[in-house]
Parts: C-alpha cells; structure tokens; sequence
C-alpha cells in the first residue's frame, strides 16, 4: 500500500511535543503578514503594459505630488490597483529556513543526533533578499549563523569589544567597520518591520514553526515564497517512542530503531501554501548522483526550483534546476556570496512565475483605488473601475 504523506504528516504532529511559545509565535507571524501582504506586486508595473501603467502615472502627478502605486492583488480574479503614501513596495514575503534540525534520544534530552549546517547559506541568502526589498521570515537553528553576523569573529564574543580609559566599552578598530556595517543593516531591517527570526533546535520545533508560517503565508498566494536551506533530518526517534531520562551507558551498546521523517515538502506544496514559489535544496557528497536526485526532487514534490550544491564546494557553486533545465551558479571570486548570484536568478525565475498575473491583470477586472496608509486600511476612495 502506498504511503499517505498527509496522514504521516498529521500523525507526526499529533505526537510532537507541543511547540514553546505557540501563540506568541502565532501572533507575531499573523501581524507580520498583514504588514506585507497589501505590498507584494508592486513590481508588476514594469511588466504592464497601458493602460495601466499610464492611469497609475497620471494618478500619482494629478492627485498626489509624491505618492506610491502600488498593486494590490485582492485574489487573482479581483486585483486592485492603489496610491498609498510612504514606503517604496515589496517584492513579497519569502520564508527562509536555516541551519540543521536535531533529533533527541531521550524526551528530556542529553543525547542527540544532528545534521551539518553552519546556516551560512540561510544567512547570506536573508540578507541579499532583505536587500532586494523582500521581507523575510528567518528560521533558524539556534547558534547558528545569522544575517549581517557572518563577518563577526568566531572566537569569543569578548574580542569584539574592549575597554577604555573610563571603563567604557569601545569596539576596536580593527572591528569597528564590520561591527558598525552590522549594526546598522540589521537595526534598519528590525526597525523597518522587514524581518522576523523564529528559531528552532529539533527536528519537532522545525516543522511545527514550516507548518505555521506556510499556513500563514497561504493568504499571500503567489506572492509568498519558500527558500528551503534548511539541513532536515531524514529520521528521528518519535516521542512516544523515547526514553524519558538519559540513556544509560552501562546497559551496554545501543540499540535503536528510527522512524522516517514525513515528507513535509510535499504537505507545503499540497496544502499549506499551494500557490506559493517554493525553492528546495539538495546536498549530497557523491557528485554523480546530486543532478538526478534534485531532479527527483523537483518532480517528486513540485518544486519551482531546486538548488543541487555538492558539500565538497558548496561554497563555491551551486547548479539550479527547474523544468526548463539546469542553470550552474558560481561566485565570481572569492570576495563575493554564490548566495548574492542565485537570488539573482531566482528573481529571474519569480518574473516568469508571475507571468500567468501579469496576463490577468492586463485583463481586469481591476479597481483603481486612493488611500493615506500603506495598508489601505484607511477608508480608501474609489476612483475607478474596469
């Protein structure tokens, strides 16, 4: 008999211990897709063809010195087009998964089992997103690296700082610049609402916090994304099946039997967010088999992309892989980010994703609509309809 991925997937999360923090975590991520979620096509517009690119350029020299348009894709049968004042329109809202995924042996865990991943990708990636005007939901593994960190020494945290003649603390010089260049990237993607860290430890905490987020950014539909760079544990040991106290050595050697991790790409791709762009990726340490298991992937689970990267050089290069072919990706020297070329690309692919709205939108209906927030909460006047 053939497996059941969403029965697997709700039997995993019937006996996952429940997730710390669940409604504060809830809350935050409902607040921040309702920030983001009346911005995301603003960048249709150079795709549009008149008359609506025209009307949103009179409307913005006629009514209001200054003002955004803005696209606002009410649902794909009922786009609105909207003037609101301030900010300079987002791409959309990308989740991006980072760092390794853990497996206890015991319910009040000693022992665990983990994957490689230092989180340089996630990290890097979350950065040049945040630069490319996205707003970014970031899990990640908790001590793991973070965006805008990457840079920071990795010895002790205590180097970063030193004292001066008062016992003040000052950041040496030769510190000063990273240190600042971080702060102030940072400080203004926090400041600005653009990003959201949720982090994890456990193969449990992961998936519960993927379910949250996709099933939040279901709303935003196509203009949600998924960039999965997350190390996932293939297995684990369900918790109904732990020992509740550290295992004891003297018993001898150990024998244990793992369970296979629901495939939970498949579950996002299905249910939680079927109409979002979703990215995957594929690391293995044999080269001959990491193209066709990637292209597995991508058929298997309806992946968008697949990024294959190799660990031996996955600093270094990557090869993106889609339905129309294989694309490698490589850092021009090694001063550069391979992340900084891929998200590049992806941007690439997202344009001929959103090719089946910009046809929509050139047909209507559509609602031309003026409001003063961003969001068009506030009481927006209807100026015109096709």
């Amino acid at each position: 008999m053939a497996a059941d991925p969403s029965g697997e997937a709700a039997a995993f999360f019937r006996a996952a211990p429940p997730l710390r923090d669940r409604d504060r975590v809830a809350g935050e991520l409902a607040g921040f897709v309702a920030r983001h979620s009346g911005k995301s096509l603003a960048f249709f517009f150079p795709l549009l063809r008149s008359p609506v690119p025209q009307l949103c350029s009179d409307l913005r020299s006629a009514k209001r010195d200054g003002i955004l348009m803005r696209v606002v894709a009410a649902s794909l049968t009922r786009p609105c087009v909207v003037a609101g004042s301030g900010g300079g329109g987002l791409p959309g809202v990308v989740c991006v998964t980072s760092g390794g995924t853990t497996v206890p042996l015991e319910q009040r865990c000693v022992r665990y089992i983990d994957n490689f991943s230092s989180g340089q990708r996630g990290a890097a990636s979350t950065e040049y997103f945040l630069k490319a005007g996205y707003a970014v939901i970031f899990i990640y593994r908790r001590g793991s690296k973070q965006p805008y960190c990457r840079f920071l020494p990795e010895d002790s945290f205590l180097d970063l700082f030193e004292l001066g003649e008062e016992s003040d603390i000052q950041v040496p010089d030769s510190h000063a610049a990273v240190v600042k260049t971080a702060i102030s990237n940072y400080r203004k993607a926090i400041d600005e609402g653009l990003l959201l860290k949720l982090p994890f430890t456990t193969i449990f905490e992961y998936l519960q916090l993927l379910q949250m987020v996709a099933t939040a950014m279901n709303c935003l539909g196509r203009q949600g994304m998924f960039y999965l760079a997350a190390a996932v544990s293939d297995f684990y040991v369900p918790w109904e099946s732990m020992a509740k106290h550290k295992i004891e050595s003297a018993s001898g050697p150990l024998n244990m039997q793992l369970s296979q991790v629901p495939k939970m790409l498949f579950i996002l791709r299905k249910q939680w967010a079927p109409s979002a762009f979703c990215v995957s990726f594929k690391l293995e340490t044999d080269p001959d088999i990491l193209l066709q298991k990637a292209e597995a992937a991508l058929r298997k689970y309806g992946m968008n992309v697949v990024v294959a990267n190799e660990l031996a050089n996955y600093k270094d290069v990557v090869v993106m892989v889609t339905s129309n072919g294989r694309t490698t990706v490589g850092r021009p020297s090694k001063e550069d980010d391979v992340e900084e070329q891929l998200i590049d690309l992806l941007s690439v692919s997202l344009w001929r994703f959103y090719d089946y709205n910009k046809r929509e939108f050139e047909k209507g209906p559509w609602e031309l609509i003026l409001c003063n927030s961003v969001s068009g909460e506030d009481s927006p006047e209807l100026l015109e309809t096709r």
